[in-house]
């Protein structure tokens, strides 16, 4: 695989996708995880001063995400703001008693997207995408929060396939190091989640996808049934997240 290749190759889509959308800045929501850190790069490096990073930290936040985000871009001289969406999520969720993990995580997500669309319109800037490829089949993100976005540079890399790309881009040991989590929740994990380990859930992925293998095909060659069935519900079950809304026909007649 060649890294920086594909490095050029991102930069030059984010530039010209800024380029044809008419605006010159671009903003990004900045994590402390692999994903955004890699997108955070590619966009310092593309756009230079005119792109900006905002951390978005909640109450149920890791601390250790606010503080790998501010490593990642003292190391790459990204300007960046901290806005806390506490105040957002408690004033809604503060009287209701019954909310799941899951509910109050997914409107953090949207708060997020909120307020990240929010600073784009007073910079003029675009809002730029970090949802990998694995992500995206498998519907493990927040329609109109995570997944809300102008234009995405790694929406074709598998998660499995970012951490030799980080670490080729410099992404910080920190990031590299720590399991992958979406954050919604203390000590939320996305492979805890899904019960499998990004390798296994790509390995697979990339034969379903990429390579056109059968469920029959792959279960010959002794992959694991269950894995296969759990992600092609999820493929399928998914798959609304990844088009426009569905618009109804209708005959007016003549």
């Amino acid at each position: 695989m060649n890294f920086l290749d594909i490095k050029n190759q991102m930069i030059t889509f984010l530039r010209d996708e800024l380029n044809n959308i008419g605006l010159k800045k671009a903003v990004l929501g900045i994590s402390g995880g692999l994903d955004s850190a890699i997108v955070a790069i590619l966009a310092k490096e593309a756009f230079g001063d005119n792109f900006k990073g905002v951390f978005l930290p909640s109450h149920l936040s890791s601390d250790n995400s606010l503080k790998d985000a501010k490593i990642l871009c003292d190391k790459f001289n990204i300007d960046y703001e901290v806005v806390q969406i506490a105040p957002i999520v408690k004033g809604y969720f503060d009287n209701i008693k019954d909310a799941t993990p899951l509910r109050i995580g997914n409107f953090s997500a949207r708060a997020r997207m909120a307020v990240l669309y929010d600073i784009s319109a007073k910079e003029d800037a675009i809002v730029i995408g970090t949802s990998n490829k694995s992500e995206i089949l498998l519907g493990y993100g927040t329609l109109y929060g995570d997944t809300a976005c102008a234009i995405n540079p790694i929406g074709e890399m598998y998660k499995s396939d970012e951490y030799a790309f980080g670490e080729f881009l410099g992404v910080p040991q920190e990031i590299l190091d720590k399991k992958p989590s979406a954050d919604l929740w203390e000590d939320q994990s996305d492979e805890d989640d899904l019960g499998y380990t990004y390798k296994q859930m790509d390995d697979v992925l990339k034969e379903l996808i990429d390579n056109n293998k059968t469920k029959e095909e792959l279960v010959a060659n002794q992959v694991d049934e269950e894995l296969i069935d759990m992600l092609l519900y999820r493929i399928k079950a998914n798959s609304f997240k990844c088009k426009l809304p569905t618009i109804a026909k209708i005959n007016w007649g003549k």
